[in-house]
């Protein structure tokens, strides 16, 4: 059997890349960043006439239709240039929960807005205790008691909360749940609302990926650069073998992201432990990553002035978004305590 990408899936992710190398430079992520709301409506903008609002909306509301897969390379780009923008929650995580709702002229009409980039969605899933770009939300998506709400700005009230990462933006939503907010109830809304969280934790997944491999990259250029007696520190064995066991890591992180996607876009039975398998060792990567990235940096890869701590703080965000190691650790610890340890349950004969 051939697991590898198609030809197409590869020219697809070719394409952002080039597309994200252009506009999303580390100087103008800093511009965004000092802007009162942190975000670029220019840079929405050119994301939009991309198409890649687009991706997960079904063909007849205007979309690509395209299916997890397709976000499992996406984020890694997102996470590589640490794009600041809610481009994830809106375009995969909201258009996925908004497609799995009862048939409605208004789930259609909202999926046909995410189509053309003219709408932006902020997902408030109970596992987050914070609601990212909130303050720039058309529509917010939350939940109460498993069912789905949808609600306008002005019924919510936001008070901001900082993080480690200067370039996200998040919030505690205040909200009063009422039978003309909510759009699913508990029985459907139990079911979209684990869907969603698989789908967030599978794109933190995959952002960590990108930010290991962005964070390397920029290590080996600064080691490559950086002399010590006479030498790039780059040719030292110990320098070599730091960084040659992220390269290791993130290249044993690929292959469990791209099961996960694979078995969260045909809904397999093991989807749950699959999804946190990927969580969990994408992040070993990207802290790894961090911590021998600021190893060669000798320390001064934290400070501002330096893009490393760029891509390293959004790491260590990241790191308890849509599930704490703790949740995905019980979900796999469960899944392999609960198998039966008999020869016929656990080989093929």
């Amino acid at each position: 059997m051939n697991f590898t990408f198609t030809e197409d899936q590869l020219a697809f992710r070719g394409a952002i890349s080039r597309f994200l190398m252009t506009e999303a430079a580390p100087e103008m992520l800093r511009e965004i960043w000092e802007t009162d709301a942190g975000r670029s409506p220019d840079l929405r903008g050119k994301i939009a006439e991309q198409g890649l609002t687009a991706l997960s909306v079904p063909e007849a509301c205007g979309g690509l239709g395209m299916d997890d897969m397709a976000w499992a390379l996406m984020t890694q780009e997102l996470g590589y240039y640490a794009i600041p923008d809610s481009l994830g929650d809106t375009a995969y995580l909201a258009a996925g929960l908004l497609s799995g709702l009862p048939a409605s002229g208004q789930s259609d009409h909202w999926l046909a807005q995410i189509a053309a980039g003219s709408i932006r969605v902020a997902v408030g899933h109970p596992v987050n205790p914070w609601v990212a770009d909130a303050h720039m939300a058309d529509l917010l998506l939350l939940a109460h008691d498993d069912e789905v709400h949808a609600l306008r700005p002005d019924q919510v009230e936001l008070q901001a909360n900082r993080s480690i990462d200067v370039s996200r933006r998040l919030y505690d939503v205040k909200w009063t749940p009422s039978a003309e907010t909510r759009i699913a109830g508990t029985g459907v809304g139990a079911v979209l609302w684990a869907q969603t969280l698989n789908r967030g934790a599978l794109s933190v997944a995959g952002q960590l990926v990108g930010l290991a491999q962005r964070m390397l990259d920029l290590s080996v250029d600064y080691v490559s650069q950086r002399k010590q007696f006479g030498k790039p520190i780059g040719s030292f064995q110990a320098v070599k073998h730091q960084l040659a066991d992220v390269a290791a890591r993130i290249e044993f992180a690929k292959p469990v992201l791209y099961r996960a996607a694979h078995a969260l876009a045909r809904d397999e039975a093991d989807v749950d432990v699959r999804i946190s398998h990927a969580r969990l060792t994408c992040c070993e990567a990207s802290w790894m990553a961090a911590r021998h990235g600021i190893q060669v940096h000798g320390a001064m890869g934290y400070t501002w002035e330096v893009d490393l701590q760029m891509f390293m703080k959004r790491a260590w965000a990241l790191d308890n978004a849509w599930g704490d190691r703790a949740l995905h650790k019980t979900r796999v610890d469960q899944h392999l305590l609960g198998a039966p340890l008999l020869p016929g349950s656990t080989f093929e004969e």
